[in-house]
């Protein structure tokens, strides 16, 4: 609700996590000219019943994915953060763990990761090989693509 209400992608602690995976700060993470935000939802669909975000309708990838990663021409890298942007762009069945285990399927162009949320807290205590190895190679090609 946060980001929702701020108009900002990642304006909050899951934005705090993901910029620190990434090895960014707010204000390169926010340069619409060196980094693009593209929403699996262009708008807040809500919560369900246990309070946890609802999935992004599927008519927004359908309606603007294409169209907006068509404006942005070659993108250099892509971050997946969440399983649903992993099904969406990667078309993948598996669930989270396995797609971002196989990380180096897709490396260096693309970077399947979790979802920043607090919620994932207890996945990334139990797989702490995503911190020891996908984030310094996922570091190091956000640098490259950045300063080279």
């Amino acid at each position: 609700m946060r980001v929702h209400l701020s108009g900002k992608p990642f304006d909050d602690p899951s934005g705090e996590r993901l910029r620190d995976w990434l090895g960014l700060d707010a204000e390169t993470f926010y340069d619409r000219s060196r980094v693009a935000i593209v929403p699996m939802a262009f708008c807040f669909p809500g919560y369900n019943a246990r309070g946890a975000d609802l999935p992004p309708p599927a008519i927004c990838g359908r309606t603007w994915h294409e169209a907006v990663l068509e404006t942005l021409g070659d993108v250099k890298l892509g971050v997946l953060v969440g399983g649903h942007a992993h099904k969406y762009h990667l078309g993948v069945t598996s669930g989270v763990t396995e797609t971002v285990r196989r990380w180096r399927d897709h490396a260096p162009r693309l970077f399947a990761l979790p979802h920043p949320s607090w919620r994932n807290t207890a996945w990334l205590r139990k797989n702490p090989w995503f911190e020891a190895e996908v984030l310094p190679d996922l570091r190091a090609a956000i640098q490259r693509v950045l300063y080279d």
